[in-house]
């Protein structure tokens, strides 16, 4: 009987009651078909290839990472509560060493949810992975933590939940943002100034095929892991990157998919994006699941495979090269680079206005950050939709020093209620979450502006 190298966990979660329309390509059958194939395999026959039932969050799992307005349930359905404790059911099991390694195979995704809620952003309510990670920080103390996003759409909302975090590794390569949704995560993007550096974007050009991918896997991405260190790997595992894919412009394979998780050797996969469902994702799921348990995938190799075609070109392969040298100058230059960026204050602040496209609605943010060599830093965000109102959303870190907590408290005491919908205090050092809702405040005018 075929064994597997490495204990691996699988969890499916196809949301059979989720759908943003029934034509749309984020839908059920993006893991019916893989399931099929799995079965076909006989991958579950294997000894060490195990499948464990889907979990679900708690709202306190959810409000540990989001401030959602007005709440939780009313940006969430019950799959994403499930999709989301498909990806803890993983964790806890990897965390507990029931398993070596394991995919959390869900939808509805998570990349583009961001620490705010008012709504859906490319297809993501809320974060599947960071809801996951904080849970597991808070139940076994895992505290340094990589994320690797290998989603062809930049994971934008992963990055702004851990951009002011020295203790978690965010790397993401994706196609350029100049040519793809959500058109950010260029390499100039490295972190906040409590976790400069720790922010590594990799933004290929279209085009690139396995070897480039590959290429900044070896000469990137695992020194870079080399050197932080982490407890804990995650792969944001979007399979978008895929030459089938009706909405990007790569040319990834299976067998390249496969070839990179063989590389990072994460700890956690969890499913992303994707979107040929019948040409790729049976393919590369089957690769990457024969990657995590240590098992021959040289014949995994979908239908429409045409070496010929899917050839890197000089050019490309040339870009890739400069960006990769780029990028790990920057991070080899991240300390020295830190004040010249940011210099020395008390508060650093930052405006920006977020475009929730599946819904529609428009955010503007107005974020203070305590500068703190001890800790992630106090952090005050100033949020306001016209159809979710304003709200100011305080966060204490988890690991946060005495006069991180004190300006936590000091801002929610001085805030001014008359202002604001809602008031949220986010203190994970104790691990709680208040909400105080005003429904006739005096909303400032800059909110609508």
């Amino acid at each position: 009987m075929l064994k597997a190298k490495h204990k691996t966990g699988l969890v499916f979660f196809p949301a059979f009651d989720w759908a943003i329309n029934p034509s749309h390509p984020e839908r059920e059958e993006r893991l019916l078909y893989t399931r099929d194939q799995v079965f076909e395999e006989g991958l579950l026959d294997i000894e060490g290839i195990v499948e464990f039932a889907p979990g679900i969050v708690t709202v306190e799992d959810v409000n540990r990472v989001h401030f959602c307005l007005p709440d939780a349930k009313s940006v969430m359905t019950k799959s994403h509560f499930i999709s989301a404790g498909g990806a803890k059911t993983i964790g806890v099991a990897v965390a507990e060493k029931k398993i070596k390694n394991g995919f959390a195979l869900v939808r509805p995704p998570g990349h583009h949810a961001m620490r705010v809620v008012h709504g859906a952003r490319g297809f993501c309510n809320v974060n599947i992975e960071a809801i996951m990670i904080e849970y597991l920080r808070k139940t076994y103390g895992i505290r340094k933590v990589a994320i690797v996003d290998t989603d062809c759409h930049h994971g934008d909302g992963t990055q702004d939940i851990y951009w002011h975090d020295p203790d978690t590794l965010f790397i993401s390569v994706h196609q350029d943002g100049r040519t793809l949704y959500p058109g950010s995560g260029f390499t100039d993007e490295q972190g906040g100034p409590n976790a400069y550096g720790t922010t590594v974007n990799i933004p290929l050009p279209p085009n690139t095929g396995a070897e480039g991918f590959l290429y900044t896997a070896q000469n990137l991405i695992l020194p870079i892991l080399d050197e932080f260190k982490p407890e804990l790997i995650i792969n944001s595992a979007g399979q978008d990157n895929h030459f089938s894919d009706p909405l990007t412009n790569m040319n990834f394979t299976a067998l390249g998919y496969a070839k990179l998780t063989e590389l990072i050797k994460p700890d956690i996969a969890v499913l992303e994006g994707g979107y040929s469902i019948e040409g790729a994702l049976p393919y590369v799921n089957v690769g990457i699941i024969l990657a995590l348990a240590g098992l021959d995938y040289s014949n995994v190799v979908e239908p429409d495979y045409d070496y010929e075609k899917l050839k890197q070109t000089k050019e490309v392969t040339k870009e890739i090269e400069q960006i990769s040298d780029n990028v790990l100058n920057l991070w080899n230059k991240r300390g020295s680079n830190r004040d010249r960026v940011f210099g020395k204050k008390e508060f650093y602040m930052r405006t920006r206005n977020i475009f929730y496209d599946t819904d529609g609605i428009y955010e503007l943010q107005r974020e203070k950050i305590r500068s703190c060599t001890n800790c992630p830093g106090a952090l005050r965000i100033e949020t306001s939709s016209k159809e979710k109102g304003s709200a100011l959303a305080i966060h204490i870190p988890l690991y946060a020093c005495k006069k991180c907590i004190d300006q936590g408290y000091k801002w929610h005491e001085k805030a001014d209620k008359k202002q604001f919908h809602m008031i949220f205090l986010q203190d994970r050092k104790k691990d709680t979450y208040l909400i105080d809702k005003n429904q006739t405040p005096k909303v400032e005018k800059y909110f609508y502006d």
